[in-house]
């Protein structure tokens, strides 16, 4: 649901070339990925990058599948594959050891669901060597792996679904963005913002993002740079995703918030007036009804003609599946804000963060 704030970037001649090419550390947390693992280690260790110029570091977070045996046996095979244990079992703990163990002057922010293309090591490193970017990323294609999947992945992938996120949905030239997933970073800048907030369970990198461009970091969105993310699976699955991004969003809201946007409001915003006026429709029919008739029907004729049109250009088998996850996406989202800011209402600045109660 991340809104987007972009510019064309037009590359200039390199002012920071390297004489060598820089060392790469891929560090990617990783917990109970025993479906996908195999999978995308094979995509790293296929980089067209030179084999004594990158490592690959996986943090897992004390998998209870066969994620760790399949971690190890690969280690064993390939010297830049290194495993290292993360007992707090989050993303943000497990990278900041990674980062801690790492050697790069380079580091990429590693996904256990995503495969990049085998240029991706090197062209995100020739980007960064150029001074375009403190860190660098591409558009990702969503996928799915059974029909939901595949109807997931169409609505995570348009505009109606997630907003303006330029990452999700594409671009076909390079532009600058508040935000990027699985970005490849400066060292300098990684140092310089300090390391993963271990506070947040969910958008821990966008939250790293803002205080990158706090900084005066720029964060450049290069078509180039290919990457594939496997989807959630199932309906419930992608409810528990979205609630959680909902909210944890409104921690990143309490900590930066003049970095958001306000495409970022809207689920939260259309929840909140959904449910206001489902209350007046039984407190006060004459006014309620025409209100919920209104902004219900308003949203149904949306995903109708969003639905149809995606449908249209791929397979009526997924259109169930696809009218369900544009709500489920909104309706998780947007709830997940809602009770975050019930959650979190004593993390304004304006109160101290010992005080326990409203």
């Amino acid at each position: 649901m991340s809104s987007v704030m972009v510019r064309v970037v037009e590359e200039k001649p390199s002012t920071r070339e390297m004489s060598e090419l820089p060392f790469v550390s891929i560090i990617m947390p990783v917990r109970n990925e025993e479906r996908a693992i195999a999978r995308v280690l094979e995509c790293l260790l296929a980089q067209d990058y030179p084999t004594d110029r990158m490592e690959i570091i996986v943090a897992d977070g004390m998998s209870a599948d066969g994620t760790r045996a399949l971690v190890s046996a690969a280690a064993a095979g390939d010297s830049r594959i290194r495993w290292i244990d993360n007992p707090r079992r989050i993303m943000p703990s497990g990278f900041n050891l990674g980062l801690k163990a790492a050697k790069g002057d380079i580091i990429i922010m590693m996904g256990g669901h995503t495969e990049l293309a085998p240029d991706y090591v090197r062209t995100s490193a020739e980007l960064l060597q150029k001074g375009l970017a403190d860190c660098v990323g591409g558009p990702i294609k969503t996928v799915g792996e059974t029909h939901v999947a595949q109807a997931i992945s169409l609505a995570m992938s348009s505009r109606f679904g997630v907003g303006g996120s330029v990452f999700r949905i594409g671009c076909r030239e390079r532009k600058y963005a508040d935000t990027v997933a699985f970005g490849a970073y400066t060292r300098d800048i990684m140092e310089r913002a300090g390391p993963l907030d271990e506070e947040f369970v969910r958008a821990q990198d966008d939250e790293f993002n803002y205080r990158l461009r706090k900084l005066g970091g720029k964060i450049l969105i290069a078509p180039e740079l290919r990457a594939r993310y496997t989807s959630r699976s199932s309906i419930p699955s992608l409810w528990r995703q979205y609630f959680q991004y909902g909210y944890w969003k409104v921690r990143v809201l309490q900590k930066h918030p003049r970095q958001m946007q306000l495409r970022q409001f809207v689920p939260a915003v259309f929840v909140f007036s959904l449910l206001v006026s489902v209350i007046l429709a039984v407190v006060s029919p004459p006014i309620g009804i025409p209100i919920l008739l209104l902004v219900g029907g308003a949203y149904l004729l949306t995903l109708l003609f969003v639905s149809t049109s995606l449908i249209l250009r791929n397979e009526w088998r997924l259109a169930p599946a696809l009218a369900l996850s544009f709500p489920v996406l909104h309706f998780s989202y947007g709830s997940g804000f809602v009770f975050g800011l019930a959650k979190f209402c004593n993390r304004w600045p304006r109160f101290r963060e010992s005080a326990d109660g409203c």
